[in-house]
């Protein structure tokens, strides 16, 4: 039985991620060094900023102290807050199957993003008001791949619900990237893919793949957790 949904954020309500390619392209660029977009979405989808940078520079055999880290974490959000002011993009079906999810059950958030950025653009699309459970970068230890996020996005709608705990087993998320698919499964919650960043051939590890939430409904949600002895 389907009990709650849980929205991964960049690349699946909003369509950011070449935004965020972009403000992380500049930041290494400030230091000296490049990062292509094939490799970007082969590499380092999925990572919250923090785990990107570090990456990049584990792979490429560059030392970072923490501190530096911190410093590129903070000039890429400057750069992002900037761009995405210009312009916000969500992606077609998101306001509907948002609206329509949420009078049946309790939404959450769980992202890689800053909660300055999260709260800043659901409120300029309307949607904030819909997700009683927001998880952000700060508030985990460990980015995705890492089951945290969710199982911590999970336990926020729980303490919320007022009723019998919704188990990993009835949540599910919805994700746009492998190292998002991993979190969940490594949370116990069944995953739905849509490949707006990704292929639809990458994102086999979900339980479903859409091309786009626009062929999204809640009953067809439900029907991707059938209820039992029928």
């Amino acid at each position: 039985m389907l009990r709650a949904v849980i929205f991964d954020f960049n690349g699946v309500l909003i369509d950011d991620e070449p935004i965020h390619l972009k403000m992380i392209q500049k930041v290494l660029g400030d230091e000296g060094y490049s990062l292509d977009t094939d490799d970007y979405y082969a590499n380092y989808l999925g990572f919250d900023d923090r785990d990107c940078f570090r990456n990049y520079y584990q792979r490429h055999k560059l030392p970072i102290k923490n501190r530096a880290l911190e410093e590129l974490v903070t000039r890429k959000g400057r750069y992002y807050r900037e761009g995405i002011e210009e312009h916000i993009t969500v992606f077609p079906g998101v306001k509907k199957l948002v609206s329509d999810l949420a009078k049946r059950l309790p939404l959450g958030i769980a992202s890689g993003a800053l909660r300055v950025e999260i709260d800043l653009i659901l409120t300029r699309i309307g949607l904030k008001d819909h997700f009683p459970a927001i998880v952000s970068t700060e508030d985990v230890s460990k980015g995705k791949p890492d089951p945290e996020i969710y199982v911590k996005a999970l336990s926020l709608l729980n303490q919320k619900a007022g009723e019998s705990a919704i188990q990993p087993s009835e949540c599910l998320i919805i994700e746009d990237s492998k190292e998002g698919i991993r979190a969940g499964r490594a949370a116990k919650m069944p995953c739905l893919a849509v490949a707006n960043s990704l292929p639809a051939r990458e994102l086999t590890n979900a339980n479903a793949v859409v091309q786009s939430l626009e062929e999204v409904t809640p009953e067809f949600l439900e029907k991707l957790f059938p209820t039992p002895g029928k």
